[in-house]
């Protein structure tokens, strides 16, 4: 019979001997094809566990657990394929040697392992580790075939021999190689690369065996009778031993199974602690960032209403005091507008530090709620306690601090409320510091107040005038004009009328500007209220030039809010549009502190408005800080005087050379001077002594409606100045 190549050709030899006819059972011969390429599979498996267990004792364990497997399969393959075997011979085994034959393999699979499993495996060390197990596996071999007995001769060609071992070596070489490869692979392509690995390596084994076994002759003598081949029944003996190595192979590849998910379920556990970290961490950053400032690393407004909240809840459970103390750093704005922003921001590092410093660390809660403004939650006896703990951070406020290369002091306004007397809520305490603190702002600063209930009253009766003026405004009824005539005093003639906001009040009666104009610009009104003034003035004028008055111009204020706004050059021009009033009839009047709050945007603007033909005149002259230079550089007009320097003339020398001084500057600026505030004769006929331009005031005429306005213009003007002694004056320095 022939089968896989392996019936030998009967031929008598030149010595006269026989040459043994043999043959292999195929059904074992595949048993054992099948048991090989499972012990391939587990050690695959086997090997995948040792190189990925984190332990030492594990991947010794799995690495031992492979060798064994490889080394009991290639065994068993042997084993199975000798049971297959069949021969004319009487043929017996040596069970000593066939049991020390597995030794051998199981050594050169330890070998194999061991090289597999290291980090970085050269391709030398494969070299040598397939020299050693390919060499291993032909020794199992042949030595498993030293222990087949027989009464006949036995030779081995020396060719096959080398060549069987040649296939095992390279076989070896080809499966470390590929089983290598294992480590970057994954997914399905992983499994099925694993298999194909398996398959090939259990052919090349199989192959060893049988082209070792073909390397294998056995003679019998010529003269010597031949038996027909013997059926050696060994069925019984292949399966039990190819059942036991599957089950101990299939054992050890479910084990790693079972341990691949357990690491897996470990790794996938592992992640979700990280993840469950990174969780825990990022809601502590979230934490940080929701309840703490992050210039000053002070707690916020959401975290100090947090510990307000409990706080207030333990002090109203003992009958206790707290007190909750508002800090605005006065004139701020001038440190970001000169310096810059990062300054700024240095320089609230530093005071929230001092504040930080004159408190009871771990008793007062200090806070920053945004911009200049902090907020101090703290618990006290008595009412004295907090005007102490205000006063301690007023004098820490004034060490000097050095930003920028400049030595500055920093001052600060402090409002105080004080739980239970002025309020039970935290809305009701915020509100109520919150009053204290613009009592103390406008008291001029640098002060501390404790809320009062006037306080409440005065900001519920601001609060209404807010109200009925954002109405008043929109409803345009109640708010009107009143108009006040400028002398020229060259001409004798009204030259000028200056527009005064009148609101006639259904609760208060007639109110002036002083009343409602800090209302408007605290509530953000004062744009909406300047643009109606204009508008309105406008109109006016348009309407008085119909009445043939064509050569008066107005004048308008201002709000120094207002003018840091690039929309008001737009409301002007589009104020002149609507009313048809030609533009060098109209003049703005602003303020000396507006104008050098911030000269660089001012001046852009100024500028803007200029090129409109509108004409434009700084008021309140004296009373502010502003800088010849400056005013060289502004595209003015007018000059205005304030009243505060005429009230006192000529009783005043000192304010007699001050105004004569401002004519003079004015004159060499080429300004044109007005003075308000003119009530007496010997004021007028001073200011006409020393060429003033311009005069308004009471002694004149008061402010009027623009209904009185047209008989008052014509009264006025056909009023010759010289009714008034003019009778000219010496300064008493004369």
């Amino acid at each position: 019979m022939e089968w896989l190549g392996l019936q030998f050709m009967g031929d008598r030899t030149a010595n006269g001997q026989l040459l043994i006819i043999s043959s292999h059972n195929p059904y074992l011969v595949f048993l054992a094809f099948l048991v090989v390429c499972a012990a391939c599979l587990a050690t695959l498996h086997m090997y995948e566990r040792a190189c990925n267990a984190e332990k030492p004792a594990a991947k010794t364990v799995w690495r031992w657990v492979g060798a064994s497997s490889l080394a009991g399969g290639i065994w068993a393959m042997h084993f199975i394929c000798m049971l297959a075997f069949q021969s004319p011979l009487n043929v017996h085994y040596d069970l000593s040697i066939t049991v020390g034959s597995l030794f051998i393999a199981l050594l050169s699979a330890v070998i194999a392992m061991q090289v597999l499993v290291k980090p970085h495996v050269t391709r030398a060390r494969l070299l040598v580790a397939a020299l050693v197990f390919g060499s291993g596996i032909c020794t199992m071999h042949y030595v498993g075939m030293s222990a087949m007995h027989s009464s006949h001769l036995q030779h081995y060609d020396p060719v096959l021999f080398v060549l069987s071992w040649l296939i095992a070596v390279s076989a070896c070489y080809a499966t470390l190689l590929l089983a290598r490869a294992l480590r970057s692979a994954s997914g399905l392509v992983h499994q099925f690369f694993k298999y194909f690995i398996s398959l090939v390596a259990g052919l090349a084994i199989l192959s060893v065996h049988f082209v070792g076994m073909w390397a294998l002759h056995t003679y019998a003598p010529a003269d010597g009778a031949l038996n027909a081949p013997i059926e050696n029944n060994h069925w019984q003996l292949a399966l039990t031993v190819a059942l036991i190595a599957l089950l101990l192979i299939g054992s050890s590849i479910s084990a790693a199974l079972v341990d691949k998910k357990l690491q897996l379920k470990e790794h996938d556990l592992r992640r979700v602690n990280a993840l469950l970290s990174q969780l825990d961490q990022a809601r502590a950053s979230l934490q940080q960032v929701a309840h703490y400032d992050p210039l000053t690393n002070l707690i916020n407004r959401r975290g100090f209403n947090q510990l307000f909240a409990e706080k207030l809840i333990e002090r109203a459970s003992n009958n206790s005091m707290l007190a909750v103390m508002f800090l605005d750093i006065d004139h701020f704005k001038r440190i970001n507008d000169s310096l810059g922003h990062d300054a700024g921001d240095e320089l609230l590092k530093v005071i929230a530090a001092h504040i930080k410093s004159a408190t009871r660390h771990h008793e007062d809660v200090v806070a920053r709620f945004g911009g200049d403004e902090f907020c101090i939650l703290f618990s006290l006896n008595s009412r004295e306690e907090a005007r102490n703990m205000a006063q301690r951070i007023m004098l820490k406020m004034k060490e000097p601090i050095e930003l920028a290369g400049r030595h500055m002091v920093m001052t600060t306004s402090i409002g105080i409320s004080v739980f239970p007397d002025d309020g039970t809520t935290i809305d009701e305490l915020l509100k109520h510091a919150d009053l204290a603190l613009y009592q103390s702002k406008d008291a001029g600063r640098n002060s501390l107040h404790f809320f009062s209930s006037n306080l409440k009253a005065r900001a519920s009766l601001e609060l209404q005038i807010e109200e009925e003026l954002r109405t008043a405004m929109r409803g345009d009824h109640g708010l009107f004009l009143h108009y006040q005539p400028i002398f020229d005093l060259k001409t004798g003639q009204v030259a000028k009328l200056e527009a005064l906001v009148r609101w006639q009040h259904p609760e208060h009666g007639l109110l002036g500007p002083e009343r409602f104009i800090h209302i408007a610009e605290a509530n953000d009104l004062i744009a909406e209220l300047d643009n109606w003034v204009l508008r309105k003035a406008c109109h006016d004028m348009a309407a008085l030039t119909a009445l043939g008055w064509t050569d008066i111009s107005v004048a308008v204020n201002c709000s120094a809010l207002n003018l840091v706004r690039e929309a008001l050059g737009d409301e002007v021009e589009s104020a002149l549009r609507s009313s048809g009033l030609s533009a060098n009839r109209l003049e703005l009047e602003v303020t000396e502190n507006a104008l050098m709050g911030n000269i660089s945007n001012t001046s852009h603007l100024l500028r803007h408005i200029r090129s409109l033909g509108v004409s434009l005149s700084i008021d309140d002259f004296g009373t502010g800080y502003s800088s010849l230079a400056y005013l060289k550089r502004l595209p003015l007009n007018t000059l205005k005087i304030d009243r505060s320097f005429i009230q006192d003339i000529p009783n005043s020398s000192q304010d007699m050379e001050i105004v004569q001084a401002i004519i003079v500057m004015a004159h060499t600026l080429h300004l044109q001077v007005v003075t308000e505030g003119v009530e007496t004769h010997q004021q007028f006929a001073f200011l006409n002594q020393y060429n003033c331009d311009f005069i308004q005031g009471h002694l004149l005429s008061h402010p009027v409606p623009f209904e009185a306005l047209h008989s008052l213009l014509q009264a006025l003007n056909t009023s010759p100045l010289s009714s008034f002694d003019f009778s000219p004056l010496q300064l008493s320095s004369q």
